[in-house]
């Protein structure tokens, strides 16, 4: 049966009214955006078809050891998240924590099993699937002693998942920094994907840049020519309010209070960043996913209401796709305890 839009409305009315009768008409008007990508009414806008609305599962497979932090992905999970309107997931994955030290860098096959589940899981459910290799944070102090174990590792993936679906996105590496400068990534870029290529010639590949993949990396970044790769970034501006309170950010204490009130300045701000990344998308005829953005729980409720509507519009405007983080964690838009979405801020996600 084929639904229709008004159909998927009400759908995600019931789903997320459920534990939130009140908040009800609140969410009377989202819009699902798993069918149609918006109308590219910016200027700046680069086409790539139908775009995606997607949810982090983060704090889980990219802790240490997984369950460490607290998330554990449940099957449940996927369908809560495609039913909410969700047409995709990123899934962080340490996989640096779960090889080998040395040559061939094997992959713990436990481990890998655990991986499959969840990639299974989401596809199944009706969803883009994004494998994130995250936290791979002795690459970023010694890339030429781990770029060998980097490819290793790439290969053993490319291989494995060579006969999945194309609903599975692969992305090198999450947030290049430190010593993995330009000159080192741009060249560890061609050739991982070179080498992905052999076993997957038309998979979507995520490629960021450096600086933890910020917009201004853009420029600096050095892509071989292939039509299946997307750009990725990641939006956290302005840090003070996304970051108040982060326990592993040094000074964040003194952020906390910090309000986002959509005034024209704080607007022009976002705004002059997100134009930044278009143009050089059209530039460069290369689609652009915000992999990344979000607000930390401990901010301000109407103040995480109005920037994660605000950002969210304007990425879609521009016709880049955007991935929230995260799902029930931090920066959380769903309580794992209690099953529950948070009415208002999903609500924002989807709402014009």
């Amino acid at each position: 049966m084929v639904e229709n839009n008004n159909s998927k409305k009400v759908r995600r009315i019931l789903i997320i009214a459920l534990p939130f009768i009140l908040s009800t008409l609140l969410i009377n008007g989202c819009r699902t955006t798993s069918d149609s990508a918006p109308a590219l009414d910016h200027p700046l806008a680069f086409s790539m078809g139908a775009i995606l609305n997607g949810m982090n599962l983060g704090n889980a497979l990219e802790a240490p050891s997984p369950g460490d932090w607290g998330v554990t992905i449940k099957p449940e999970y996927f369908e809560t998240i495609h039913e909410a309107g969700f047409n995709s997931v990123r899934i962080p994955v340490r996989f640096s924590a779960h090889a080998g030290q040395a040559p061939p860098y094997i992959i713990d096959p436990k481990f890998f099993s655990m991986v499959d589940d969840v990639v299974k899981q989401g596809l199944e459910g009706d969803l883009t699937v994004i494998l994130d290799f995250h936290h791979y944070d002795e690459i970023m102090v010694d890339p030429a002693g781990q770029r060998e174990r980097f490819k290793a590792i790439w290969k053993q993936l490319a291989e494995h998942y060579q006969d999945s679906p194309p609903a599975l996105y692969f992305e090198l590496l999450n947030e290049p920094n430190q010593r993995l400068d330009a000159e080192t990534w741009n060249t560890l870029v061609k050739d991982t994907i070179k080498l992905v290529r052999t076993s997957n010639p038309r998979r979507k590949i995520l490629v960021g840049g450096i600086n933890f993949n910020s917009i201004e990396s853009f420029a600096e970044l050095r892509l071989p020519s292939d039509k299946n790769l997307i750009v990725t970034f990641h939006f956290y501006k302005p840090f003070e309010f996304t970051h108040q309170g982060a326990e592993w950010i040094a000074g964040s204490a003194n952020w906390i209070g910090t309000t986002w009130n959509g005034t024209p300045e704080e607007k022009k701000a976002i705004n002059d960043q997100l134009d930044l990344a278009a143009t050089w998308s059209a530039k460069n005829g290369v689609p652009l996913i915000m992999g990344e953005f979000g607000s930390i729980v401990s901010a301000n409720e109407d103040s995480r209401q109005r920037w994660t509507k605000f950002v969210a519009r304007e990425t879609e405007r521009r016709n880049i796709g955007w991935i929230y983080w995260e799902f029930c964690s931090e920066f959380r838009v769903y309580d794992c305890q209690l099953n529950a979405w948070d009415a208002k801020l999903i609500n924002a996600l989807f709402e014009k």
